[in-house]
């Protein structure tokens, strides 16, 4: 009896001898996780995955071709693979809304622009601009203008201006959409020349472009390397560059403050934020590596030869631009009695 005791104490020591084995090497994983926790959340291991660089607008435009200059460059600097993916409606609002929930991990990025700062004073949306994001960086600035069909008789801005009062009502300025850069930038001449025009929205800036070629419409908001080529053609005419300067690349056309409305400015803009919470680690390699980029020469003068000018700011400078950018909107949305529909 005193043998079979012993020989099943024996045995079950045994086994717990085993059994304690898996524990043992369950609590060695974990604490071997532990390092690689603490390395992610000092950004240290990141990225270890493909980025997803989500871009809120359909391919083509240029929103989309600053994700897809940046997304390349990205990836040789970071060592992962940075895949463009167009999500756009609502005027940027879906895909900023997907990012907005994403997981703050860093694998999941947006190109916002200036609907960023135009869509959350015309609607109340589920995000904020800034509380609801990591800021990352801003990457370009580029000019739009204030562009007619060359048959309108107005050479300058002070001509179509004249011309409007003496039409009040008659003269149709067309948007790419209701909430977009253009329509504001419609809105503010408006507001600051004091004429009565009718604003006719489309559901792309390509529309709408094509009807001021054709004459259907008056005016509109464009972006500079949309108005080139036409210009060149003799088809449109540059009246006024909306930016603080004249555009290298069409130097001839004055600024419209230049052209008597001063403070007026409706420079377009992009830039890279992350979902709110992204580790601090992550967002300063991610802005170090954003600077370095623009810093390019060769990136410099992609941006310019596609109407644009590399613009970095630093996360809390990016903070304060997007807080005056939706400041200046919301005076521009309530002076014109802008409402969506």
């Amino acid at each position: 009896m005193k043998h079979t005791i012993i020989r099943a104490c024996a045995a079950t020591g045994a086994g717990l001898r085993h059994a304690a084995l898996p524990l043992a090497l369950a609590v060695l994983s974990i604490g071997a996780g532990i390092p690689s926790a603490a390395m992610a959340q000092r950004g240290e291991a990141y990225p270890t995955k493909p980025i997803r660089l989500v871009v809120p607008f359909a391919a083509g435009g240029g929103t989309d071709m600053v994700g897809r200059v940046m997304a390349p460059r990205l990836a040789e600097r970071l060592g992962r693979p940075v895949l463009v993916e167009n999500r756009g409606g609502a005027g940027a609002v879906i895909g900023t809304t997907l990012v907005a929930r994403a997981i703050p991990d860093g694998y999941t990025l947006l190109v916002v622009d200036t609907a960023h700062t135009i869509q959350p004073v015309l609607q109340k949306l589920e995000y904020d601009p800034v509380k609801s994001f990591s800021l990352i960086a801003s990457l370009v600035k580029g000019d739009t203008v204030l562009t007619v069909p060359a048959s309108l008789p107005a050479n300058t801005l002070q001509d179509f201006i004249a011309l409007a009062r003496q039409k009040p009502g008659t003269l149709v300025a067309g948007t790419a959409g209701l909430g977009s850069s253009g329509h504001m930038g419609v809105e503010l001449f408006k507001v600051m020349s004091k004429i009565d025009i009718v604003v006719a929205h489309y559901k792309g800036g390509g529309a709408a472009t094509s009807d001021l070629l054709g004459g259907q419409i008056h005016m509109s908001s464009i972006t500079i390397q949309a108005v080139i080529p036409h210009a060149k053609a003799g088809r449109l005419r540059g009246l006024g560059v909306g930016g603080a300067t004249r555009s290298p690349l069409m130097p001839e056309v004055p600024t419209v403050e230049e052209s008597g409305l001063p403070g007026y400015l409706t420079t377009g803009w992009r830039g890279l934020v992350g979902p709110a919470g992204v580790p601090a680690a992550i967002v300063q390699r991610l802005t170090g590596e954003v600077r370095t980029i623009l810093a390019s020469e060769e990136v410099k003068a992609h941006f310019v030869n596609n109407g644009m000018e590399a613009d970095y700011r630093s996360p809390r400078e990016f903070a304060t631009y997007i807080g005056d950018e939706m400041r200046r909107w919301q005076a521009v949305v309530q002076k014109a009695n802008i409402r969506l529909e």
